[in-house]
């Protein structure tokens, strides 16, 4: 299959290795469909899905905030 995909903006694995250094481990169930489709929107968006997490929690953060 000879699609095109967006090229990566970055390489999420490239941290700086003191960011990476007190970097802890979050761990909790999804289902295989959810995680297809945050892996999937989260590529498509050139962005790892840790990006896409903490961008959505910090969207979520100001929304609630305003109610």
């Amino acid at each position: 299959m000879h699609g095109t995909r967006p090229a990566r903006i970055r390489n999420p694995k490239a941290k700086a290795p003191s960011m990476m250094a007190d970097a802890q481990t979050i761990n909790f169930k999804v289902t295989p469909q959810f995680k297809r489709e945050f892996k999937g929107y989260a590529v498509s968006q050139g962005l790892s899905m840790v990006d896409l997490l903490k961008e959505g929690f910090e969207l979520t953060k100001r929304k609630r905030a305003q109610q």
